[in-house]
């Protein structure tokens, strides 16, 4: 499916509302058929605990989705470059998240008191975002941005998609690594709330895997299709607030206390998630649609000029290869040894004149 939406956007455009709309139907349908899969051949329980999974990922992409304007709107990333950055980026959390599931699914399997770990790490994390549910990310007082320039070469032009280039010998960043680098590292920090809360609906690695994954994979169509609309769910937060203190709680009774069914816990979710995004849209009303605006602080990105494209040279500096039928010595000394190396030293050659008649021996001999 990856190969697929790369081949799609193998060419850089700007991203509309309608391909993007046409998309996010796409990967939610991909996403929806394989949990009536799950529910076919596994069971409704299996099912139910899919889709609760599902639910709670999707939902906490749209706090992604926002991260990543504040980040693109800072950097002034050009709209047809992003699609990359984001295709790396999710590829990148699908592998990531794949290594948290499986050290969880260990733990979990060995240690069962992590439970409780978990479910007090989700209700503190519940709590903290109620409370700072109007905080956002800033970029330019990132820890990462700061080790990033610290510790690597960048320049300040986009140079179409690439990531790194090559100029006067010198190997340097663009700023679309820079931001490559901090979309990784907040899917990170997300990861470390997801992970946790999927696997308060589920003890099924399978399950908490495919969940992430499908709801991932749509999450490059869903920015493009939301990052405009951003700022009209003002009480999103609030609302994944309190679903990650339901199943923080949820976690915690299950270890020695009491089993909430999968489907109380699947409504529950749902008509919090509902009724969070209904007030939203509701409050904000006749908001019209906006792109970010970028921070008056921001770095003075820009993109590349023609001649400046033309003079980089080659990231990868491929090794000099003789051309085939070139004389490898054509300076060579005509005594054999024309098929030297011609990095070796040469000695010079003796005086070829031949010996005057009249040597010392000669005139002895004389």
């Amino acid at each position: 499916m990856l190969a697929v939406d790369l081949v799609a956007h193998r060419h850089a455009h700007v991203i509309g509302v309608r391909e993007a709309a046409a998309w996010s139907a796409v990967w939610v349908v991909i996403g929806v058929a394989f949990g009536i899969t799950v529910w076919w051949f596994w069971g409704a329980e299996f099912g139910q605990q899919y889709f609760a999974g599902y639910l709670i990922e999707k939902s906490l992409a749209v706090d992604n989705v926002f991260v990543w304007a504040v980040i693109f709107s800072f950097f002034a990333v050009p709209p047809q470059f992003q699609h990359r950055v984001l295709f790396l980026g999710v590829l990148g959390a699908l592998v990531l998240r794949g290594a948290f599931i499986a050290a969880g699914a260990v733990l979990i399997a060995n240690f069962s008191w992590v439970l409780y770990l978990f479910a007090a790490f989700l209700i503190v994390t519940g709590v903290k975002m109620a409370i700072q549910r109007d905080a956002h990310i800033d970029p330019e007082q990132s820890k990462t941005l700061r080790l990033f320039r610290r510790w690597v070469p960048m320049t300040d032009a986009y140079h179409g998609q690439r990531f790194l280039i090559r100029r006067r010998g010198v190997l340097l960043a663009t700023p679309l690594l820079a931001v490559l680098v901090l979309v990784e590292v907040t899917d990170v920090v997300f990861a470390v709330d997801s992970i946790p809360a999927i696997f308060a609906v589920t003890d099924e690695p399978f399950l908490v895997f495919t969940a992430n994954a499908f709801a991932l994979l749509g999450l490059r169509a869903m920015y493009f299709l939301l990052a405009d609309l951003v700022h009209r769910f003002v009480y999103l937060k609030l609302g994944l607030a309190l679903v990650l203190v339901w199943v923080g709680i949820k976690m915690a009774l299950k270890v020695d206390i009491t089993y909430i069914p999968t489907p109380i816990s699947l409504a529950v979710i749902t008509t919090i998630l509902a009724a969070a995004v209904a007030a939203s849209w509701w409050t904000t009303r006749g908001q019209p649609a906006h792109a970010l605006a970028t921070p008056a602080g921001a770095p003075p990105f820009r993109q590349a000029t023609d001649d400046e494209l033309a003079d980089l040279e080659p990231v990868w500096r491929p090794r000099r290869r003789r051309p085939s039928g070139e004389d490898p010595a054509p300076h060579g000394r005509g005594d054999g040894s024309d098929h030297a190396d011609p990095l070796t030293p040469v000695e010079p050659a003796s005086d070829p004149s031949p010996a005057r008649p009249d040597t010392a021996d000669s005139q002895e001999n004389r």
